[in-house]
């Protein structure tokens, strides 16, 4: 609801706006109560973000990527503001492009990834986390009497004492096991997950176990992020992660190459200029906010 509603705050805003548009919103607006409310809270949050370059007034912008711009940049902005609401329910947060280590209570130890927010539930039965956003790397203490369990996004862990990270950002992969076994359950169903495996979700919402190189994924952890033939769209997703704002791929065709290569989570604009100049795909810096990646529309 929120993207429409930032969509109908940029074809309204634009200067090419028509009284067929206004008319087309008014519906849309009257569909539902919920409507009127989001549009107010991007229209609101638009004006807020004055400092940013409004990329319909660049010269040479085609109209239609303008649009998509301000879309984009009100997307960022709104899941910025659903980042600090988490933060504010969390006991441990690592920021857009920071990685953060603790020692809990008692004596795991946790890695956050970028934007990731934990809550700690920790009782005398059971040592829980709830992880809010973002993803963890989590080193267990063995404790038998007080198992270890992670939920987040529909998914429940079960560790004793093991090495392994979840995932809450709806990724395909959002367990993974280093060291040890997990119980991962959702929907009532179970599946023991070893060393070297990761849950996938399947179409049908199931979840299946595969290998997997899993100290590569969790490179991360050393300042790297590693791909060994990806797509180059779960490439530039990964990479967006870790930077504000959003990069947009333009050309589907593309976004299907396959990229192999190490890049510098904390540097995303250099792996975007290395991306760019090996596969000869055109990057178009639109705001801050907003990088396109692909031919023009």
């Amino acid at each position: 609801m929120h993207a429409a509603a930032a969509g109908w705050v940029a074809r309204l805003s634009s200067p090419d706006a028509t009284q067929t548009d206004h008319d087309a919103f008014d519906l849309w607006r009257a569909a539902d109560p919920a409507h009127g409310a989001a549009y107010a809270e991007m229209e609101a949050l638009w004006h807020r973000l004055g400092h940013v370059p409004d990329p319909r007034r660049r010269r040479g912008v085609p109209k239609k990527l303008a649009g998509l711009a301000v879309v984009a940049v009100l997307s960022a902005a709104f899941a910025h503001g659903l980042g600090l609401l988490d933060r504010l329910r969390s006991d441990l947060w690592s920021g857009v492009g920071e990685i953060a280590h603790a020692t809990l209570a008692d004596g795991s130890r946790i890695a956050l990834n970028t934007d990731t927010a934990v809550a700690l539930r920790f009782s005398a039965t059971e040592r829980g986390v709830e992880l809010l956003r973002g993803e963890a790397f989590f080193d267990v203490v063995s404790d038998p009497r007080r198992p270890f369990v992670v939920r987040g996004d529909g998914l429940s862990v079960r560790a004793v004492g093991t090495r392994f990270f979840v995932r809450a950002d709806g990724t395909d992969r959002p367990v993974g096991v280093a060291e040890g076994r997990v119980d991962v359950a959702a929907s009532g169903r179970h599946r023991l997950i070893s060393a070297g495996e990761v849950v996938r979700r399947e179409d049908d919402a199931s979840l299946a176990v595969v290998g997997a190189d899993v100290d590569r994924t969790l490179a991360w952890r050393d300042g790297r992020l590693i791909f060994s033939g990806e797509r180059l769209s779960v490439v530039l997703a990964e990479l967006e992660r870790y930077r504000h704002g959003r990069i947009v791929l333009l050309d589907a065709r593309a976004g299907e190459r396959r990229v192999t290569g190490a890049f510098d989570p904390q540097n995303t604009d250099d792996a975007l200029a290395a991306i760019g100049a090996t596969m000869g795909v055109r990057l178009t810096r639109l705001t801050p906010l907003l990088v396109l990646v692909g031919s023009p529309l």
